[in-house]
C-alpha cells in the first residue's frame, strides 16, 4: 500500500511538471485573446516556427536552402559556423518581434473593427502560412534542440526522496527548469497586465477596438506588443518542448492540449492558464495511474477533453474567466 502511495506521489509531481509545459503554450493564447478578443489558432505554429528558427540559427543553416538549391542548382546547406545558444535565442526573439510587426502590418491592420470570427479565420490562414514558411526556410526533417538546459533524472531529488520514502522519485531536470522559468514568466506577465499603462491599454483594446482608438490608444502598438510577447512565450514553449521531444512539425499540435487548459482556466486569465495547465497535467497523469489499467490505458489522450467538456456544460467561462453579460 505504501509503495502505491509513494508511486502516486511521483505521478503527481510529474503531472505538475507536465502541466507547466501545457500552461506555457496556453499563455500565448490568453495574451492574444486579451488584446484582440479572438482565439489565436496560430499559437502552436508560432512555437514550432520559433523552435525551427532557433535550431536553424544555432546550427548556422542557410534559410531557404532547399528552395535556393532547387532554383539555382547549388548544394548549399549551412554557413559553416555555429551560434552560441544565448545569442541564438536573442536573435530568434528578434525574429519573433519582426514577425509580430509583419503580422500587424500585413494582416491585423486591415481587420480593425471586424467581427471576432473574421480575426479567427485570419489566424487559421496565418497558422498554415507559418507552417509552410517554416518548412521552406528550415526543412521538414526532425531536429535536435540543445540550449544547455539540464536533462535527465535529477539525482538530488532521487536521493532525497529515497531517504524519505525508501523510493527515489524519477523527476526530469528539464521539467524542473520549465517549472522555474514558467513561474518567473507568469509573475512578470501578471505584473505587466495589472500594473502597467500598456497592460491596461491591452485590456481596453480587448473590450472595444473603436473605443480604445477614440481615447488615443494606438491599436497598432498594442497588437505588435502583444504578438511580440506571445512570440516570446511561444519561443520559451518551443525550447522546452523541442528540447524534450525534438523539433518536428507535430510540435504545433501541442496547441490542441492547450485548449482544455484554456477552457478550465478561462480565456482571459493569465493565472487561470497556469492553474488550468496544472489541473490538466496532474489530472491526466493520476487518472491514467488509477483508472487507466481498468479501461485498457491511453486515457491521457482524451481525459483533458472530457474534463473540458464538463466545464463547458457547467461553467463555460472557466475557473477564472470573466462572465460576459449582454443586455438586449
Amino acid at each position: 500500500m505504501m509503495d502505491q502511495l509513494v508511486f502516486a506521489a511521483e505521478v503527481f509531481l510529474n503531472g505538475l511538471m507536465t502541466g507547466v509545459m501545457y500552461a506555457l503554450v496556453a499563455l500565448g493564447f490568453v495574451l492574444i485573446f486579451k488584446a484582440s478578443g479572438v482565439f489565436n489558432y496560430a499559437q502552436g505554429v508560432l512555437a514550432l516556427f520559433a523552435a525551427l528558427t532557433l535550431v536553424g540559427i544555432q546550427q548556422g543553416q542557410v534559410p531557404f536552402a532547399h528552395l535556393i538549391n532547387a532554383m539555382l542548382g547549388t548544394h548549399i546547406s549551412s554557413f559553416g559556423w555555429t551560434v552560441p545558444a544565448l545569442l541564438a535565442i536573442l536573435l530568434t526573439a528578434g525574429v519573433m518581434v519582426l514577425l509580430a510587426f509583419l503580422i500587424e502590418k500585413l494582416v491585423l491592420q486591415h481587420l480593425v473593427g471586424q467581427e471576432p470570427i473574421i480575426l479567427f479565420m485570419a489566424t487559421i490562414g496565418l497558422a498554415y502560412f507559418l507552417e509552410g514558411l517554416g518548412d521552406v526556410m528550415w526543412g521538414a526533417d526532425i531536429k535536435t534542440l540543445d540550449v544547455g538546459l539540464p536533462q535527465g533524472i535529477s539525482d538530488g531529488i532521487e536521493a532525497v526522496t529515497g531517504e524519505w520514502f525508501g523510493y527515489g522519485f524519477f523527476i526530469d531536470r528539464l521539467d524542473i527548469w520549465a517549472t522555474i522559468i514558467a513561474a518567473l514568466l507568469v509573475a512578470a506577465l501578471v505584473a505587466f497586465s495589472q500594473y502597467t499603462k500598456q497592460g491596461r491599454a491591452m485590456r481596453a483594446v480587448a473590450d472595444d477596438h473603436q473605443a480604445a482608438l477614440s481615447v488615443g490608444i494606438s491599436l497598432r502598438f498594442i497588437w505588435v506588443m502583444v504578438w511580440s510577447i506571445a512570440g516570446f512565450v511561444a519561443l520559451v514553449a518551443g525550447i522546452m518542448w523541442g528540447t524534450k521531444s525534438g523539433v518536428q512539425f507535430s510540435l504545433s499540435l501541442i496547441a490542441l492540449k492547450a485548449l482544455p487548459v484554456l477552457m478550465l482556466g478561462g480565456f482571459t486569465s493569465i493565472p487561470g492558464a497556469i492553474i488550468g495547465g496544472l489541473i490538466i497535467g496532474v489530472g491526466e497523469k493520476l487518472f491514467e495511474f488509477l483508472i487507466g489499467p481498468m479501461v485498457g490505458g491511453a486515457t491521457e489522450n482524451w481525459f483533458a477533453y472530457v474534463l473540458a467538456l464538463l466545464f463547458l456544460v457547467f461553467r463555460p467561462q472557466g475557473l477564472f474567466g470573466e462572465r460576459i453579460i449582454e443586455r438586449v
